[in-house]
């Protein structure tokens, strides 16, 4: 097999720019693997990168692809990659502005693949590595621990989803910052207590928290607040970005950002939470590869109860040779 399906466009703009192309299938290069992908899924970083929104970052060269998680089978590697990989189940996030993995195969660095989790649906397991990878750098930033008091913003989205369950699971009182329509949603994650977004001032009786991870952006002073003596918060959306830099020089604490980078320890630890229960993706809705357009204007909705999946591989894998 040398051609394949995968997304390109040729020009910023509105999610119709998305097209499915035919294109020559990568060669894996020294170090990586190429892996036939069952799935992707829609980050809001994507569709801010398709629409020009980082422009000085992304570049002007055309045409580009899309996609950062997948998960499939390696079906071929490069030099220096034991053979012994070939049909192992993988997962993954394939970072960066150039990255494109709404493709029918990927070629990667072979140490930032994972064993997928095993017995788990690999189209729901590529919903979990960028927010899941996220969700820990949140969590280990803002140093949740046992009995803790927790904030999740955003509770309802990709990240947020997972993050309430992580921190659910490493013993602390977990609340969340939501949509009232998905107070059940965040209660079935393990969040104790759901704050209508849109009805703050409810906030003002809730106990000082040790810890806050804000999602969305807006209304952080606010957030700031409700910090206990000694707490820490942290900012993962861009539009936060001001405030963060204004908390340095404001009195009390600072409000921080994280950055997340992919390590293959890292998605073993999600794997296992996700084999042992504590953890599962929420997949929002599932999209065949022919509708990644549709999935784009979703997520710019603004509107998530977990992620957007893209359904790639249909039937067993193929084994490719790579001369």
């Amino acid at each position: 097999m040398t051609e394949m399906r995968a997304v390109r466009y040729e020009r910023y703009g509105p999610p119709e720019v998305l097209e499915v192309r035919s294109v020559p299938v990568p060669e894996p290069r020294s170090g990586e693997v190429l892996i036939r992908v069952s799935a992707t899924s829609v980050n809001p970083v994507e569709a801010q990168v398709r629409a020009g929104g980082m422009r000085p970052m992304s570049g002007f060269r055309f045409p580009k692809g899309t996609g950062q998680d997948f998960s499939g089978e390696v079906v071929a590697v490069g030099p220096g990659v034991d053979p012994a990989r070939v049909g192992r189940r993988v997962w993954g996030t394939k970072l960066g502005l150039g990255s494109a993995t709404a493709a029918e195969y990927v070629q990667v660095k072979e140490s930032l693949t994972a064993q997928a989790p095993a017995g788990y649906d690999l189209v729901a397991a590529a919903a979990l590595p960028t927010v899941g990878l996220t969700a820990i750098t949140a969590t280990r930033a803002v140093r949740v621990r046992p009995g803790s008091r927790v904030l999740v913003v955003g509770a309802s989205g990709g990240i947020g989803s997972v993050a309430v369950q992580l921190a659910r699971v490493a013993g602390a009182r977990v609340s969340a910052v939501a949509a009232a329509r998905n107070a059940e949603f965040c209660a079935d994650l393990g969040a104790e207590v759901t704050y209508d977004y849109q009805r703050l001032e409810s906030l003002a009786d809730a106990p000082k928290f040790d810890a806050i991870i804000d999602l969305y952006g807006a209304s952080l002073g606010q957030y700031r607040r409700r910090l206990a003596t000694g707490g820490r918060m942290i900012s993962l959306a861009s539009k936060g970005m001001g405030y963060v830099i204004l908390s340095s020089v404001l009195p009390g604490p600072r409000v921080r950002m994280a950055m997340m980078k992919p390590k293959r320890a890292d998605l073993d630890e999600l794997a296992a939470a996700v084999v042992h229960g504590d953890l599962r993706s929420v997949v929002e809705e599932t999209y065949p590869l022919d509708s990644i357009a549709e999935a784009h204007r979703s997520i710019e909705s603004g509107h998530s109860r977990g992620k957007r999946v893209i359904r790639i591989a249909e039937g067993e894998a193929t084994r490719v040779e790579v001369v």
